[in-house]
This record gives structure tokens, C-alpha cells and sequence, in this order.
């Protein structure tokens, strides 16, 4: 995943979901991308 994928995803899950930052900065790529497709998917049926 690109920098600017990540940092998008960051923003996206610290917008939607409250999560901070500098959790999500701890995260690995994994986890940060099965936490933005879990969200994006809920975000889109509402």
C-alpha cells in the first residue's frame, strides 16, 4: 500500500469510527486495511 493509501485510510477510519491517529499509526497495513474495508462497507449501506 502506498503512504497516501494509508494516510487516506487513517483519515477515513479516525472520521468514521472515532479510532485515533496514533493507534491507527501502531497498526500494520493488514490491520489498518481490514478495518477500513469493514467500515467502508458498513458506511456504504447506510
Amino acid at each position: 500500500m502506498s503512504r497516501q493509501e494509508r494516510e487516506n485510510m487513517i483519515q477515513f477510519l479516525n472520521k468514521v469510527q472515532g479510532l485515533t491517529e496514533r493507534k491507527l499509526m501502531m497498526m500494520t497495513d493488514e490491520d489498518i486495511e481490514h478495518l477500513y474495508t469493514r467500515a467502508y462497507l458498513l458506511h456504504e449501506k447506510v
